[in-house]
Protein backbone atom coordinates (compact mmCIF):
# COMPACT_ATOMS: atom_id res chain seq x y z
CA UNK A 1 0.00 0.00 0.00
CA UNK A 2 2.88 2.41 0.83
CA UNK A 3 4.44 1.84 -2.62
CA UNK A 4 1.11 2.54 -4.31
CA UNK A 5 0.63 5.77 -2.35
CA UNK A 6 4.17 6.93 -3.20
CA UNK A 7 3.52 6.24 -6.89
CA UNK A 8 0.20 8.08 -6.77
CA UNK A 9 1.77 11.05 -4.99
CA UNK A 10 4.52 11.23 -7.66
CA UNK A 11 1.92 11.18 -10.42
CA UNK A 12 -0.12 13.88 -8.70
CA UNK A 13 2.91 16.13 -8.28
CA UNK A 14 3.78 15.60 -11.97
CA UNK A 15 0.23 16.45 -13.06
CA UNK A 16 0.42 19.86 -11.43
CA UNK A 17 2.56 21.13 -14.31
CA UNK A 18 -0.11 20.64 -16.99
CA UNK A 19 -0.97 24.34 -17.10
CA UNK A 20 0.51 27.66 -15.97
CA UNK A 21 2.08 27.49 -12.53
CA UNK A 22 0.55 30.79 -11.44
CA UNK A 23 -2.95 29.53 -12.27
CA UNK A 24 -2.32 26.18 -10.59
CA UNK A 25 -0.89 27.78 -7.44
CA UNK A 26 -3.81 30.20 -7.14
CA UNK A 27 -6.40 27.46 -7.61
CA UNK A 28 -4.63 25.21 -5.09
CA UNK A 29 -4.61 28.09 -2.58
CA UNK A 30 -8.33 28.66 -3.04
CA UNK A 31 -9.10 24.94 -2.76
CA UNK A 32 -7.27 24.77 0.57
CA UNK A 33 -9.72 27.43 1.80
CA UNK A 34 -13.22 26.00 2.46
CA UNK A 35 -14.79 29.45 2.01
CA UNK A 36 -12.88 30.71 -1.02
CA UNK A 37 -14.91 32.50 -3.68
CA UNK A 38 -14.66 29.61 -6.14
CA UNK A 39 -17.45 27.56 -7.69
CA UNK A 40 -16.53 23.89 -7.45
CA UNK A 41 -18.02 20.41 -7.45
CA UNK A 42 -16.04 17.98 -5.26
CA UNK A 43 -16.84 14.28 -5.50
CA UNK A 44 -15.25 12.71 -2.42
CA UNK A 45 -15.16 8.92 -2.26
CA UNK A 46 -14.35 7.15 1.03
CA UNK A 47 -13.98 3.36 1.19
CA UNK A 48 -13.56 1.74 4.61
CA UNK A 49 -12.79 -1.90 5.41
CA UNK A 50 -12.99 -4.20 8.41
CA UNK A 51 -15.86 -2.40 10.11
CA UNK A 52 -17.09 -3.85 13.40
CA UNK A 53 -17.56 -7.46 14.45
CA UNK A 54 -18.51 -8.68 10.94
CA UNK A 55 -15.61 -7.00 9.12
CA UNK A 56 -17.97 -4.92 7.03
CA UNK A 57 -17.21 -2.60 4.13
CA UNK A 58 -18.67 0.84 3.51
CA UNK A 59 -18.33 3.09 0.47
CA UNK A 60 -19.45 6.70 0.83
CA UNK A 61 -19.51 9.10 -2.11
CA UNK A 62 -19.96 12.65 -0.79
CA UNK A 63 -21.33 15.05 -3.39
CA UNK A 64 -20.21 18.49 -2.18
CA UNK A 65 -21.11 21.44 -4.43
CA UNK A 66 -19.77 24.84 -3.36
CA UNK A 67 -21.44 28.04 -4.59
CA UNK A 68 -20.19 31.50 -3.53
CA UNK A 69 -22.65 34.41 -3.72
CA UNK A 70 -21.67 38.08 -3.50
CA UNK A 71 -24.02 39.69 -0.96
CA UNK A 72 -22.43 43.15 -0.77
CA UNK A 73 -19.13 44.70 -1.83
CA UNK A 74 -17.66 43.49 1.47
CA UNK A 75 -19.44 40.18 2.21
CA UNK A 76 -19.63 36.82 0.43
CA UNK A 77 -22.06 34.04 1.21
CA UNK A 78 -20.41 30.64 0.64
CA UNK A 79 -22.92 27.80 0.42
CA UNK A 80 -21.73 24.21 0.81
CA UNK A 81 -23.69 20.94 0.76
CA UNK A 82 -22.59 17.43 1.67
CA UNK A 83 -24.88 14.74 0.24
CA UNK A 84 -23.62 11.19 1.00
CA UNK A 85 -24.39 8.23 -1.26
CA UNK A 86 -23.68 5.09 0.79
CA UNK A 87 -23.29 1.39 0.02
CA UNK A 88 -22.38 -0.91 2.91
CA UNK A 89 -22.08 -4.68 3.44
CA UNK A 90 -21.93 -6.71 6.68
CA UNK A 91 -22.13 -3.56 8.82
CA UNK A 92 -25.54 -3.94 10.46
CA UNK A 93 -25.54 -7.77 10.40
CA UNK A 94 -23.78 -10.62 8.56
CA UNK A 95 -24.88 -10.79 4.92
CA UNK A 96 -26.88 -7.54 5.11
CA UNK A 97 -26.53 -4.72 2.58
CA UNK A 98 -27.80 -1.16 2.66
CA UNK A 99 -27.52 1.34 -0.17
CA UNK A 100 -28.90 4.78 -0.91
CA UNK A 101 -28.72 8.39 0.13
CA UNK A 102 -27.81 9.40 3.67
CA UNK A 103 -28.77 12.70 5.32
CA UNK A 104 -27.48 15.94 3.79
CA UNK A 105 -25.81 18.80 5.65
CA UNK A 106 -26.11 22.27 4.10
CA UNK A 107 -23.94 25.11 5.42
CA UNK A 108 -23.86 28.82 4.62
CA UNK A 109 -20.87 30.97 5.64
CA UNK A 110 -20.99 34.76 5.71
CA UNK A 111 -17.39 35.80 5.09
CA UNK A 112 -15.60 39.15 4.59
CA UNK A 113 -14.14 39.53 1.11
CA UNK A 114 -10.93 41.24 2.20
CA UNK A 115 -9.64 39.49 5.32
CA UNK A 116 -5.95 40.37 5.54
CA UNK A 117 -4.68 38.24 8.44
CA UNK A 118 -7.32 35.61 9.22
CA UNK A 119 -9.95 34.35 6.78
CA UNK A 120 -13.15 33.45 8.58
CA UNK A 121 -16.83 32.76 8.08
CA UNK A 122 -19.87 32.04 10.23
CA UNK A 123 -23.44 31.01 9.53
CA UNK A 124 -26.09 28.31 9.89
CA UNK A 125 -25.84 24.56 9.25
CA UNK A 126 -28.92 22.50 8.37
CA UNK A 127 -29.48 18.74 8.65
CA UNK A 128 -31.90 17.46 6.01
CA UNK A 129 -33.33 13.89 6.32
CA UNK A 130 -32.66 12.89 2.71
CA UNK A 131 -31.73 9.31 3.66
CA UNK A 132 -33.48 6.60 1.65
CA UNK A 133 -32.77 3.68 4.02
CA UNK A 134 -33.70 3.41 7.71
CA UNK A 135 -30.07 2.60 8.60
CA UNK A 136 -28.76 5.63 6.69
CA UNK A 137 -30.97 8.40 8.08
CA UNK A 138 -31.83 10.08 11.36
CA UNK A 139 -35.30 11.03 10.02
CA UNK A 140 -34.77 14.38 11.72
CA UNK A 141 -34.48 17.99 10.60
CA UNK A 142 -31.70 19.82 12.40
CA UNK A 143 -30.17 23.27 12.69
CA UNK A 144 -27.22 24.89 14.40
CA UNK A 145 -24.23 27.21 13.97
CA UNK A 146 -21.11 26.63 11.91
CA UNK A 147 -17.82 28.52 11.66
CA UNK A 148 -14.47 28.29 9.90
CA UNK A 149 -11.20 30.18 10.32
CA UNK A 150 -7.85 29.80 8.58
CA UNK A 151 -4.49 31.44 7.91
CA UNK A 152 -2.62 31.25 4.60
CA UNK A 153 1.05 32.17 4.12
CA UNK A 154 4.05 30.95 2.09
CA UNK A 155 2.17 28.00 0.62
CA UNK A 156 0.75 26.87 3.98
CA UNK A 157 -2.91 26.77 4.99
CA UNK A 158 -3.77 26.13 8.62
CA UNK A 159 -7.31 26.24 9.95
CA UNK A 160 -10.37 24.53 11.28
CA UNK A 161 -14.09 24.08 10.70
CA UNK A 162 -16.75 23.32 13.31
CA UNK A 163 -20.51 22.90 13.46
CA UNK A 164 -23.08 21.85 16.05
CA UNK A 165 -26.49 20.59 14.99
CA UNK A 166 -29.59 19.92 17.12
CA UNK A 167 -32.74 18.24 15.78
CA UNK A 168 -35.83 20.47 15.75
CA UNK A 169 -38.42 18.28 13.99
CA UNK A 170 -38.91 14.88 12.41
CA UNK A 171 -39.86 11.33 13.37
CA UNK A 172 -40.77 11.28 17.06
CA UNK A 173 -39.77 7.61 17.33
CA UNK A 174 -36.16 8.38 16.40
CA UNK A 175 -33.57 9.65 18.93
CA UNK A 176 -32.96 13.39 19.05
CA UNK A 177 -29.83 14.65 17.31
CA UNK A 178 -27.18 16.64 19.15
CA UNK A 179 -23.99 16.32 17.15
CA UNK A 180 -20.77 18.30 16.83
CA UNK A 181 -18.32 18.09 13.93
CA UNK A 182 -14.77 19.44 14.24
CA UNK A 183 -12.26 19.43 11.36
CA UNK A 184 -8.78 20.92 11.85
CA UNK A 185 -6.71 20.94 8.65
CA UNK A 186 -3.18 21.66 7.43
CA UNK A 187 -2.09 21.87 3.78
CA UNK A 188 1.10 22.82 1.98
CA UNK A 189 0.97 23.63 -1.74
CA UNK A 190 3.88 24.04 -4.13
CA UNK A 191 3.77 26.57 -6.98
CA UNK A 192 2.97 23.72 -9.36
CA UNK A 193 -0.37 23.28 -7.59
CA UNK A 194 0.66 19.95 -6.05
CA UNK A 195 0.21 19.63 -2.31
CA UNK A 196 0.35 17.50 0.80
CA UNK A 197 -1.86 17.85 3.81
CA UNK A 198 -3.94 16.23 6.48
CA UNK A 199 -7.13 16.76 8.39
CA UNK A 200 -8.86 15.23 11.36
CA UNK A 201 -12.62 14.66 11.31
CA UNK A 202 -14.13 14.36 14.77
CA UNK A 203 -17.85 13.73 15.13
CA UNK A 204 -19.23 13.86 18.67
CA UNK A 205 -22.70 12.42 19.23
CA UNK A 206 -23.74 14.06 22.49
CA UNK A 207 -27.05 12.17 22.65
CA UNK A 208 -25.35 8.75 22.52
CA UNK A 209 -22.09 9.87 24.19
CA UNK A 210 -19.98 8.45 21.34
CA UNK A 211 -17.04 9.80 19.35
CA UNK A 212 -15.89 9.03 15.81
CA UNK A 213 -12.44 10.27 14.76
CA UNK A 214 -10.73 9.91 11.38
CA UNK A 215 -7.24 11.06 10.40
CA UNK A 216 -6.83 11.71 6.66
CA UNK A 217 -3.38 12.46 5.18
CA UNK A 218 -3.59 13.48 1.50
CA UNK A 219 -1.64 14.15 -1.68
CA UNK A 220 -3.17 16.53 -4.24
CA UNK A 221 -2.59 18.12 -7.65
CA UNK A 222 -4.34 20.68 -9.83
CA UNK A 223 -4.50 19.85 -13.53
CA UNK A 224 -6.71 20.10 -16.63
CA UNK A 225 -8.86 17.48 -18.30
CA UNK A 226 -9.17 19.10 -21.68
CA UNK A 227 -10.48 22.58 -20.89
CA UNK A 228 -11.90 21.51 -17.49
CA UNK A 229 -9.72 22.50 -14.55
CA UNK A 230 -9.71 19.88 -11.82
CA UNK A 231 -8.02 18.81 -8.62
CA UNK A 232 -7.25 15.23 -7.65
CA UNK A 233 -6.77 14.24 -4.00
CA UNK A 234 -5.88 10.79 -2.64
CA UNK A 235 -4.73 9.30 0.64
CA UNK A 236 -5.31 6.71 3.38
CA UNK A 237 -7.91 7.00 6.16
CA UNK A 238 -7.16 6.01 9.74
CA UNK A 239 -10.09 5.39 12.09
CA UNK A 240 -8.75 6.51 15.49
CA UNK A 241 -12.01 6.19 17.43
CA UNK A 242 -15.54 4.90 16.82
CA UNK A 243 -18.61 3.67 18.75
CA UNK A 244 -18.53 0.06 19.97
CA UNK A 245 -18.72 -2.34 17.03
CA UNK A 246 -18.25 0.43 14.45
CA UNK A 247 -14.51 0.91 14.09
CA UNK A 248 -12.87 0.27 10.71
CA UNK A 249 -9.48 -1.38 10.26
CA UNK A 250 -8.45 1.03 7.51
CA UNK A 251 -9.73 3.00 4.54
CA UNK A 252 -8.79 5.31 1.71
CA UNK A 253 -10.05 8.56 0.19
CA UNK A 254 -10.06 9.72 -3.43
CA UNK A 255 -11.47 13.08 -4.50
CA UNK A 256 -12.14 14.57 -7.93
CA UNK A 257 -12.97 18.29 -7.86
CA UNK A 258 -14.32 20.11 -10.89
CA UNK A 259 -13.33 23.79 -10.79
CA UNK A 260 -15.14 26.74 -12.32
CA UNK A 261 -12.91 29.81 -11.78
CA UNK A 262 -14.30 33.15 -12.92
Amino acid sequence: MKKNLLLISFLLISMGSSFAQDDAAELAKKLANPIASLISLPLQNNTDYGIGDWQGTRNTMNIQPVLPISITKDINLITRMVLPVVTQYNVTAPGEKQAGLSDAVVSAFFSPKNSEKITWGVGPALLLPTGTNDFLTTKKFGVGPTAVALKQMNGWTLGGLVNQIWSVAGNADRPDVSQMFVQPFLVYNWKSGAGVGANMEWTQNWSASTSTVWFNPTFSAVTSLGKQKTQFVVGPRLNLAAPDGGKADWGWRAVLIFLFPK
